[in-house]
């Protein structure tokens, strides 16, 4: 894999992805079309430590989320667009797609919460869809399930 590179609107904050992401959610949840101001949000799953900060710096806010246990999200602390968000695991970053350098590198893997997406959105056939969230378990690569219990290690979780 290519190195991801990605920064803000305005260009004073700036990051690397080190690894392919875990997994790539378009969540169409209510709460994600509200956050991004779309119909979806593209979220690149990745470990805290294939993250890097190459320039600048992230302001983090505590913002609230459907589960009831928030999120946290950091934005540049320049123009204040959101760069990830952590939830309820803070050993794995989810890096909004859109700020990468070259978004189309990175597709969607799974799309989730479609029970409330919006209908004029169609997603291609064949996708791999759930109406609520799915069993990571089940649905992830070997690889990305090892790499996430080494994470959650290294966490100490």
């Amino acid at each position: 894999m290519t190195v991801l590179t990605g920064c803000c609107t305005c260009g004073a904050t700036a990051y690397v992805l080190s690894a392919p992401p875990l997994v790539t959610h378009c969540c169409h949840c209510t709460w994600c079309q509200r956050e991004s101001g779309s119909a979806f949000a593209l979220n690149a799953v990745i470990e805290v430590g294939a993250f890097a900060l190459t320039r600048g710096r992230t302001v983090a806010h505590r913002l609230p989320s459907a589960s009831g246990n928030g999120q946290v999200v950091h934005r540049c602390g320049g123009c204040g667009v959101t760069l990830y968000s952590l939830y309820s695991r803070p050993f794995l970053l989810f890096v909004r797609v859109g700020t990468l350098d070259d978004p189309a590198e990175v597709e969607p893997d799974l799309h989730i919460f479609t029970s409330t997406k919006q209908p004029w959105v169609r997603l291609p056939e064949g996708a791999r869809a759930f109406a609520e969230y799915y069993d990571p378990r089940v649905e992830w690569s070997a690889e990305a399930t090892a790499r996430f219990l080494g994470a959650k290690e290294e966490a100490g979780f």
